[in-house]
């Protein structure tokens, strides 16, 4: 009997732990979700990041006249490890992923991993990569540093992995609000940014495996118009409004760069007319908006007061009020059709790929013109197809007259530049260090362009020994700078 009785509250103390813990569970912190719910913040995160004036600054796009900016002189020390926190949201999803059988959500969250890791390694150089982000998981809060290579190739090892999962799979990917959960064009994109990574390594062609390049171009698939770009579309909604929607900074000491304007009007390109605005001066001397000499800019190398007397005198141009005024203005491209198509014509005329050079080079200039007459609405009958046709066959714009690699490599670096201004970032930032020096960003005497940024002091603080022990493998000296050069350089 007493044997009886004890297994009976032994069974009743079961039964209440279970119950206990059923009651302990949090519904407002939910340790389960479908991955679709994670997939549209990632999304919204992701196509944003890397924007904004900080990267047109340094681009030597935009000038500041009413202080000091520290990307237009170079002046910059730490970057930031925010992107570890939209990776925890991404490891999770692809979690969550695997966990419901949904393959779909593992590929994108491959290619958002590659995508961070890929900004943030040519950011800083080594950085966490394999042990990172598993502090829920093995409560590793303090991960070590891989090498700059290893990175790389783990970012290529999963792009190549999301593309084959996408392959294997159709179904409809619940969520986004990309491609509306079209798996094609997901691995079009994918793919695309695979091209983008080896040709970011092009000078590292005998230390990294880039020979499946041609297989992604023969075998594809790729992108094949403006309309599939990998792109954010903006609403005139609350919280999903272009990001400078209203900004106040656009009203105070921004203006244009002289160098960037020149370049524009050096090539009679019309984009001038859709970044800018005419100066004041021309304004009210009524010059017409497709009068090249309209538009002028701040010397980017003079003091900042210096500029800001001439833009006192009504003689610098602003950026054009779309980029503030319009809700909806045009998307963001985290890669578009026609840099893919620069990074085909690069890789033609390094014989990566057996490819017409000047056709890849020609398809990617008509899809900028292309892109903006479909988004800058009030000045698409300047960047028609006819337009982009005479553009292309004015001496200096045009691919056949270039004499040799080099010239031709100019002219296609040349092209991403100029339709990089508020879009790819930092991206010509990267291919001015890769292509030794183009396009030329003038700047000070004695003012030296920066590799990179300054590990967080947040990693000094929390994760001293490895961040110590990955600046001195990389820099002998111990001393964390901007002026030193990474293994993707080296």
């Amino acid at each position: 009997m007493k044997n009886i009785l004890v297994i009976c509250l032994l069974l009743i103390g079961l039964s209440s732990c279970q119950n206990l813990e059923e009651m302990n569970i949090n519904p407002n912190l939910p340790t389960e979700t479908h991955p679709q719910l994670l997939l549209t913040k990632i999304e919204w995160d992701a196509f944003r990041a890397y924007r904004g004036t900080s990267p047109l600054y340094a681009l030597k796009m935009l000038v500041q006249t009413d202080g000091e900016n520290v990307n237009q002189y170079y002046k910059w020390d730490r970057g930031s490890y925010g992107a570890y926190g939209v990776l925890r949201d991404v490891s999770k999803m692809i979690e969550e992923g695997e966990r419901i059988g949904e393959p779909s959500y593992v590929a994108l969250g491959k290619f958002f991993r590659a995508y961070y890791f890929y900004n943030l390694t040519l950011t800083f150089g080594d950085i966490p990569y394999s042990a990172a982000l598993k502090g829920e998981v093995e409560q590793n809060y303090q991960p070590a540093y891989d090498s700059q290579k290893a990175v790389f190739e783990g970012i290529l090892s999963e792009l190549k992995e999301a593309s084959e999962i996408l392959a294997a799979n159709n179904t409809i990917i619940a969520g986004d609000i990309i491609y509306a959960g079209d798996m094609m064009s997901w691995r079009k994109l994918v793919n695309g940014f695979r091209l983008k990574v080896m040709m970011t390594l092009s000078e590292k062609e005998g230390e990294v495996n880039l020979s499946e390049f041609a297989s992604i171009y023969q075998n594809g698939p790729l992108m094949e118009n403006v309309e599939e770009s990998g792109k954010l579309v903006f609403l005139d909604q609350q919280d999903n409004r272009y990001p400078s929607f209203n900004s106040s900074g656009f009203s105070s000491g921004m203006y244009m760069d002289s160098t960037f304007v020149k370049r524009l009007q050096d090539r009679e390109d019309p984009r001038l007319f859709i970044y800018c605005t005419q100066t004041k001066s021309a304004k009210e001397a009524g010059k017409a908006i497709d009068d090249f000499t309209a538009y002028e800019g701040g010397d980017p190398a003079a003091p900042y007061a210096e500029v800001n007397e001439k833009a006192t005198q009504g003689n610098v141009s602003k950026v054009n009020d779309r980029y503030h005024r319009d809700p909806v203005n045009e998307p963001y491209m985290l890669l578009g059709y026609s840099e893919q198509q620069l990074i085909l014509a690069e890789a033609a005329i390094k014989g990566w790929i057996s490819a017409d050079a000047a056709m890849l080079y020609e398809s990617a200039v008509k899809a900028s013109f292309k892109f903006y007459e479909m988004y800058a609405e009030n000045y698409s009958s300047w960047v028609g197809e006819e337009d982009a046709m005479a553009y292309l066959a004015k001496p200096i714009n045009d691919f056949n007259m270039a004499t040799g690699e080099e010239e031709q490599l100019q002219l296609i670096i040349m092209q991403k530049y100029l339709q990089s201004f508020f879009q790819l970032g930092w991206t010509s930032f990267y291919d001015h260090h890769r292509t030794g020096g183009y396009p030329s960003f003038r700047r000070p005497a004695g003012v030296e362009i920066p590799y990179r940024w300054i590990y967080p002091q947040s990693e000094y603080n929390y994760n001293s020994s490895n961040v110590t022990d990955a600046i001195s493998r990389q820099f002998g000296d111990g001393n964390d700078q901007i002026n030193k050069m990474t293994w993707w350089l080296e």
